[in-house]
C-alpha cells in the first residue's frame, strides 16, 4: 500500500500516531503513515520504537522502501514483539541521531555549493560524511571549510519547493549528481532550497534537512582524498579543523 510518509512535509515531526497496515513474513512493519525516514540518496532510515497501547516497545534497527519508494518498511531488531494488522501504534524516533543526520545533510547541499562540480556520490553519517565530486583540480580544505562556515554563519533560510516530474524533466541543469537519480515516480519532486529565493542553492532531494544552515553548526573538510584521475572524496566532520588528531 502507498504510505503517507509525514517526513516530507515536517521534517521536525518526531513522533506520531499510526495504524499498522501489513506485516511481512521477515517480521517488516508497513503502516498507514510514518514519520520515520525510509533509507534513501545516501541518508540512513531512522530507527527508534513503536509504542504500544499497554506502553511495551517494539524496538527498530532500519527504515527502508520496499519494491517501490511509495512502500516504506519498519524493521525491528531481532526478538522484538510483533504487532498486529490494524494495531494503533506511537511511533518514536530517535530524534538526536535523525537531528545530527539533517545537520549533516544540509552540510553536504552547503559543500556542493561551494565545490560546483558534478556529485558522483554521497553517504550521509551521524559522525562523518562524504561527497565524492567529478573533479580533478587541487583544491584547499581549509579553504573549502571556511567558505563552508560563512554560509553556515549567514544563517540563510532552508526550504523545500516542490515541482513535477515533468518539470524536473524539463530542466535537467538543476540535476547535480551524475548519477545517482533524483526522488521521482511519485508525481512530484522535493526541491531543497537555501536562501531567501533559492539564491544559494536549489537541489531535488528527498532527504531529511534543518530549517535555517545556523542549525548544521561547526563542520569541517577532515580530508580531500584522491578516488582515481578525475575524482575527489570530501570528508566532513562535526567540529572544528583544532579537533583533529
Amino acid at each position: 500500500m502507498s504510505v503517507n510518509a509525514l517526513y516530507r512535509d515536517d521534517f521536525y515531526l518526531s513522533t506520531a500516531e499510526a495504524f499498522v497496515a501489513a506485516i511481512h513474513e521477515d517480521g517488516g512493519i508497513e503502516l498507514d503513515q510514518t514519520c520515520f525516514y525510509a533509507m534513501s540518496g545516501g541518508q540512513p532510515g531512522d530507527i527508534g520504537f513503536f509504542e504500544r497501547a499497554d506502553g511495551s516497545k517494539i524496538a527498530l534497527g532500519q527504515t527502508k522502501h520496499g519494491a517501490t519508494k511509495d512502500i516504506i518498511i519498519h524493521v525491528p531488531l531481532e526478538g522484538e514483539a510483533q504487532p498486529a494488522v490494524g494495531e494503533k501504534l506511537v511511533l518514536h524516533i530517535d530524534w538526536p541521531r535523525r537531528y545530527k543526520l539533517m545537520r549533516m545533510h544540509t552540510a553536504c547541499h552547503l559543500l556542493s555549493v561551494v565545490c560546483q562540480y558534478p556529485i558522483t556520490g554521497a553517504a550521509v553519517g551521524e559522525d562523518e560524511s562524504r561527497v565524492d565530486f567529478d573533479m580533478s583540480e587541487t583544491i584547499d580544505k581549509d579553504e573549502v571549510t571556511a567558505k563552508m562556515m560563512a554560509l553556515v554563519n549567514e544563517n540563510h533560510p532552508v526550504f523545500v519547493q516542490w515541482i513535477t516530474d515533468e518539470e524536473l524533466a524539463a530542466n535537467p541543469g538543476i540535476v547535480k549528481s551524475k548519477n545517482v537519480r533524483p526522488p521521482i515516480g511519485l508525481g512530484r519532486v522535493s526541491l531543497v532550497c537555501i536562501g531567501e529565493n533559492s539564491a544559494v542553492d536549489s537541489q531535488p532531494c528527498g532527504g531529511t534537512h534543518v530549517s535555517e544552515t545556523q542549525e548544521v553548526g561547526a563542520i569541517y573538510i577532515a580530508k580531500i582524498e584522491k578516488k582515481g584521475k578525475e575524482n575527489r572524496r570530501f570528508r566532513i566532520r562535526f567540529g572544528a579543523p583544532t579537533d583533529e588528531a
